[in-house]
């Protein structure tokens, strides 16, 4: 299931500055959440586990399955919205996951992925977002008018844009020690650029779907490219700093503005 990919000169880089130690898999099937018993063939490779755990009293009563079962005490690695690169610190040391899913990729932009996945571990950050709101969950999703997996679907995206305001500035610094990945990191805004600037009009004609919409909105944040309204709001300082709390009240608003 797992075996060892060898990294170039600049990812090791990358990972030497940013993630000493990590150790990174292609991983022969495709995946949202490893089975616990493949997570645990793991073990024959690192040097030991230390499965996260969240206290039940966090969720809301209709949380989907695969949360309640991550916020346990079983080992579950990887969830839905990780894309097509997933990392753990529950390993030791911590692993990144390169998925089937990206064969046909251009070399440069699956490099950046994976060097991505090395500034966010460097970055210390939850490993979901469920890490990031804690108890605030539960206020997250009576503020949030949308069933669970939609709701989950938000408070994913909303976590990425907040790691992704951290992780922007790390990636800008890369035109001078790192250009080709730089270049990946440009490249790849400015092809999500034409799809983010009519977000707003597509959600008001109900040509998308608000969660949807969020997502791709907060995958633009670490790219740095200027975003619509609401999600505008989501690309500031405050929102870096409060966290949780500014997710919330963005959340409540936004949604009070699309009733009326």
């Amino acid at each position: 299931m797992f075996e060892s990919r060898e990294l170039s000169g600049r990812l090791a880089d990358v990972r030497d500055e940013h993630a000493p130690n990590t150790l990174v898999f292609d991983c022969e099937r495709d995946f949202e959440t490893l089975r616990p018993a493949v997570a645990e063939d793991l073990g024959v490779i690192v040097d030991g586990f230390e499965p996260t755990s969240y206290p039940s009293e966090w969720l809301p009563e209709d949380a989907p399955t695969l949360l309640r079962r991550y916020a346990g005490s079983d080992l579950t690695i990887g969830m839905p919205g990780d894309g097509s690169i997933a990392w753990t610190k529950q390993t030791d040391p911590a692993v990144v996951l390169v998925k089937p899913r990206v064969e046909g990729s251009p070399e440069p932009f699956l490099e950046f992925l994976i060097a991505e996945a090395f500034v966010e571990l460097g970055l210390d950050v939850p490993e979901h977002f469920l890490g990031f709101f804690e108890e605030a969950y539960r206020e997250f999703d009576r503020v949030v008018p949308l069933g669970p997996n939609d709701t989950y679907q938000v408070a994913t995206a909303l976590y990425d844009g907040w790691v992704g305001l951290q992780a922007r500035d790390v990636f800008a610094d890369w035109r001078d020690d790192q250009p080709d990945l730089a270049d990946a990191w440009q490249d790849a805004g400015t092809r999500l650029e034409g799809r983010v600037s009519g977000l707003s009009r597509a959600v008001a004609r109900g040509e998308t779907e608000f969660a949807d919409a969020t997502e791709l909105a907060c995958a633009t944040i670490k790219h740095a490219l200027e975003l619509p309204p609401p999600f505008a709001a989501l690309e500031t300082g405050a929102y870096r700093d409060h966290g949780p709390e500014y997710a919330i009240t963005w959340a409540e608003k936004t949604f009070d503005a699309l009733s009326e």
